[in-house]
């Protein structure tokens, strides 16, 4: 089937007219492959920029049976169009969680793949496809590909973060993680400067999960004023004695629904001062210690669907890079002070540390150093922002996250390798290759 209709990912920009095709047979898809000039596949549209946009697109979300369950060794094998989140419901009551994950849970498993998502874990675990054991890939000519570590070695690693370039991932198996209980074991402290959330990060190596939301407005002796948030899951024997009957049952809580998209006046520079002054002293302690559930900890914002309308009508964009370790302190000041100064702020500025990813994964985005997300309101003043964040990223030697793109300069993005599909093409790849050619 196939509709005409306007789509756009995440941070809504751009909006294109896209002949989206859905499928429930392996003929169907192949049949539209075949006749396509060029397409991609999209799961759930929770990407960002132009990443899984084009003229034509494959929907993956009718495609999303689970195929097995092994609740012995915690063993998934699904379709690609599975969410995140539809795996979380069945795993966790079994006492498994998914091993990498997001700060999202309503990403495909294709999605997961073709982005090969990090976490708060990735110094310790890597990226989702450390946990990964095959999958089905439909290629140009329409053949079904078993790709594993042994079989099709080198379509299997140029998929792996490949955004989607080397075909359509039809079904995936991937391990997952024992757990003991659904809650997290969690600590959250303040830090005053960019000197204090670096010092707690190298102090909180040793712990599984770690991240930090940083207030970018601070200037001087306040800049990088941050909360460090870290956390381990919990054993049974940690649990307060209410929840030790049933660790794994979560009680519901309310979902907030944002019904509109806010007036472009709401989100500005006092808004987002007001924001990030309340978020950090709500917290009445430096320190706090805490027992959380899985929800809280992983996926703050999935508790409030449609979130992204609060940047209004014209959408946002999601900033995201690495730099390397050895540079980080001094280019992550260079970054808060220049977007500081600009007066584009942003409230979600997610600060987290990649350790060695495997060398295998030859296009997924992490390498060892610190990784800084950011959303940025679009306006006029924008583009002039991403060009000199650009700058400092490629002077202290990092790379932009192509999950998140949408204005990066190529230097910064052009870094996947063994692509040579002309079909499997994304608006985003486009736009890199042609600008790269400038």
């Amino acid at each position: 089937m196939i509709k005409k209709q306007k789509i756009t990912n995440w941070g809504n920009y751009p909006v294109i007219d896209s002949d989206v095709v859905e499928f429930t047979q392996t003929n169907e898809l192949r049949e539209n492959i075949s006749g396509a000039d060029k397409i991609i596949a999209r799961g759930n549209g929770r990407c960002y920029g132009d990443a899984s946009l084009q003229k034509k697109v494959i929907s993956t979300k009718k495609w999303n049976h689970f195929l097995d369950f092994d609740r012995t060794n915690g063993i998934i094998e699904c379709e690609s169009g599975v969410l995140l989140s539809e795996i979380i419901e069945i795993a966790v009551p079994a006492g498994f969680f998914i091993a990498v994950t997001p700060g999202t849970k309503f990403i495909t498993v294709g999605g997961a793949i073709a982005s090969d998502v990090h976490g708060k874990n990735h110094h310790k675990d890597g990226c989702f496809s450390e946990f990964l054991i095959h999958f089905d890939l439909m290629i140009e000519s329409g053949e079904i590909k078993r790709c594993s570590k042994e079989e099709n070695q080198e379509l299997f690693w140029a998929t792996i973060g490949g955004m989607g370039l080397t075909g359509i991932i039809l079904s995936a198996r991937f391990s997952l993680k024992k757990i003991e209980t659904a809650y997290i074991k969690h600590e959250a402290i303040q830090a005053k400067n960019l000197d204090e959330i670096y010092q707690l990060m190298d102090e909180s190596e040793s712990w599984t999960y770690t991240v930090a939301w940083i207030d970018c407005l601070q200037k001087g002796k306040k800049l990088g004023k941050s909360i460090m948030l870290r956390g381990e899951h919990a054993k049974v024997s940690e649990l307060p004695e209410k929840l030790k009957k049933e660790p794994f049952k979560i009680k519901k809580k309310p979902n907030l629904n944002i019904p509109f998209y806010f007036p472009g006046f709401v989100l500005n520079s006092l808004s987002i001062k007001i924001f990030n002054w309340l978020y950090f002293n709500k917290q009445r302690k430096r320190h706090v210690k805490e027992i959380i559930d899985l929800d809280t900890f992983f996926y703050p914002l999935d508790a409030i669907h449609n979130w992204n309308r609060i940047y209004g009508k014209k959408g946002f964009i999601q900033y995201q890079f690495v730099i390397p370790k050895n540079n980080g302190k001094e280019g992550m000041r260079k970054i808060l002070e220049t977007i500081a100064n600009s007066g584009n702020g942003s409230f979600l500025v997610v600060l987290k540390l990649f350790g060695q990813n495997n060398p295998n994964a030859y296009n997924s985005f992490p390498f060892p150093g610190y990784t800084l997300a950011l959303d940025f309101k679009l306006n006029d003043k924008l583009p002039e922002l991403v060009r000199n964040l650009d700058t400092l990223v490629e002077e202290y030697g990092g790379r932009i996250y192509r999950t998140k793109d949408a204005m990066s300069r190529p230097s910064l993005t052009n870094y996947l390798k063994n692509i040579d599909s002309e079909k499997f093409n994304s608006l985003q790849n486009q736009r890199i290759n042609s600008n790269q050619k400038k």
